[in-house]
């Protein structure tokens, strides 16, 4: 792999590790392990994900958070308690693939790699937050499952087409850009309809008040 190659699949990985962290470590290291996954030479440092006891681990944060995802309020609860997890093991994972005698790019790759994870991470956070509002219970569930499938699928891709990767990592990065500015704005409105009836009474009792008073 090339410079470009390694930066997306490094950037792919982290933007994955801010949705789904465990899974992402999981599905490498058993993938890895059963043959599934040939990694190339460069990303030699990720053979680690593949050691009995880190997929276990990875394997029963997986499922916790599978099920835990899918729980409205909850879910904003397990994502609270990852802000600084996952935007961690992003960079790490983005680092295990740069070559360790490069102690530049390591670091590079780091700071890139941990600020994909935390955009990735704000943005789901910040979606859940604003579905589970919705009164409606199904919308919680289908968005689970939709970023379960993604996160499976564009991991695969990432492994395996690392020239993939580079148009998976800027379309990750344009799509979590674009859906963090769309939750502000919803958040804005949400915002601006919550206060506005509480307005409209403290002004129409501050009305009510200066007439009794002429």
């Amino acid at each position: 792999m090339n410079a470009i190659q390694l930066i997306g699949v490094a950037g792919s990985l982290s933007f994955l590790a801010g949705w789904r962290l465990y899974a992402t470590v999981a599905a490498t290291g058993l993938g890895m392990r059963l043959g599934w996954l040939h990694l190339p030479e460069q990303a030699h440092a990720l053979a680690v994900l593949a050691n009995p006891w880190v997929i276990g681990v990875a394997a029963l944060g997986a499922m916790a958070e599978f099920f835990t995802d899918k729980v409205p309020w909850l879910d904003s609860v397990w994502d609270a308690a990852h802000t600084i997890i996952r935007p961690l093991g992003g960079a790490l994972l983005a680092m295990a693939v740069v070559d360790p005698s490069n102690p530049v790019w390591q670091v590079v790759v780091f700071l890139l790699g941990g600020g994909a994870a935390l955009l990735s991470h704000g943005a789901k956070a910040g979606t859940r937050a604003l579905v589970n509002v919705s009164p409606e219970p199904f919308s919680n569930l289908a968005l689970s499952t939709l970023e379960d499938g993604a996160s499976l699928g564009g991991l695969w891709l990432a492994i395996t087409h690392p020239t993939a990767a580079v148009i998976l990592a800027v379309a990750f990065a344009v799509a979590m850009v674009a859906l963090i500015m769309v939750n502000w704005r919803v958040a804005r409105r949400v915002r601006q309809r919550l206060r506005g009836p509480g307005r409209e009474v403290v002004s129409g009792a501050a009305g009510a008040r200066r007439a009794s008073r002429t």
